[in-house]
């Protein structure tokens, strides 16, 4: 007797979780302030902007962990390719809100 709701629940929830960190991954990519000049009088929200983004950040590889060890159990199908897919999506995920952390420290630092 096999319990396939389980496998069937980990997929769901993890493709759920997913979807989600690629939201909060949007959200933040598109509030970056990347390249955009400081108007006069806005330097005072600096400091909320960098707790943002740092957040975002912090959610999307937490989201995205949590959703790749969900979405990836123990045994594995012969091809691949969906896994391969959902793997690259999160490197890319991941590795986009590690290089926002590191320009937030030089932003603020520099």
């Amino acid at each position: 007797m096999s319990n396939r709701g389980i496998g069937r629940a980990r997929m769901f929830v993890g493709g759920f979780l997913l979807f989600a960190a690629v939201i909060v991954w949007s959200t933040g990519i598109l509030t970056s302030p990347h390249g955009d000049p400081v108007a006069d009088g806005t330097e005072h929200v600096r400091t909320v902007v960098v707790i943002y983004l740092r957040n975002v950040a912090l959610a999307t590889i937490f989201l995205s962990a949590i959703s790749a060890w969900l979405l990836f159990p123990a045994r594995r199908p012969k091809m691949p390719k969906r896994d391969w897919a959902i793997g690259i999506a999160i490197a890319v995920l991941i590795a986009t809100s590690l290089y926002q952390l590191f320009w937030l420290r030089l932003a603020v630092l520099g």
